[in-house]
């Protein structure tokens, strides 16, 4: 049976990887060789991470998608402040916020949740955190470097980005390379609904 690695996200305009590239661009100036930038042009807004399935589950997760989108009319999100996980005196994954129309997004993501726990994919137990992954700090790296990379990266300032229109839900293929993950679109669901 041929498994898959997938996920469901919201694609970015164009203009938004922009400036996504340009946030990195700052970040990247004072050349931290233990960061692992992720490529400005795969960044992503995921909503589940479903990892391994099998070929013959995807109608079924497209389904489900189709039954979460088409009643949702489109919203509105925006970029907006950068963060670190765990936080800045240890970060980890350095990352921009996402602002706008969130209650509408948080919804949809607790909707998509309950429609495929049924097909064997468990709620997941942390709160959903919606952000954009920028970068993730290597493990061996002193909590020294760690704390000084976090001081910096955070008085690194972003302006807010423009609103975009979210339209539709994706659901990705995730193929890993020893160069970092390469994505494809699998399906597309649009939202259609008034609502």
């Amino acid at each position: 049976m041929e498994l898959v690695r997938s996920f469901i996200a919201i694609e970015l305009p164009q203009e938004i990887k922009a400036e996504l590239t340009a946030m990195e661009e700052n970040l990247k100036a004072r050349r931290h060789p233990f960061v692992k930038w992720v490529d400005p042009e795969s960044i992503h807004l995921t909503l589940k991470f479903l990892g391994s399935v099998a070929l013959d589950t995807i109608p079924q997760i497209v389904e489900a998608m189709t039954r979460i989108a088409q009643p949702a009319s489109p919203f509105s999100l925006q970029v907006r402040g950068a963060g670190a996980f765990p936080n800045w005196q240890r970060p980890q994954v350095i990352w921009v916020g996402i602002g706008g129309e969130i209650g509408r997004l948080a919804a949809l993501q607790k909707e998509l949740e309950a429609a495929l726990s049924p097909l064997g994919f468990p709620p997941e137990s942390r709160a959903f955190s919606p952000h954009l992954t920028l970068g993730r700090l290597r493990d061996r790296v002193s909590p020294e470097d760690r704390r000084r990379f976090g001081q910096w990266a955070e008085s690194v300032k972003f302006e807010v980005s423009p609103s975009f229109e979210v339209d539709a839900l994706r659901l990705m293929k995730s193929q890993l390379t020893p160069d970092g993950p390469i994505y494809s679109g699998l399906s597309s669901v649009h939202l259609t609904g008034q609502g």
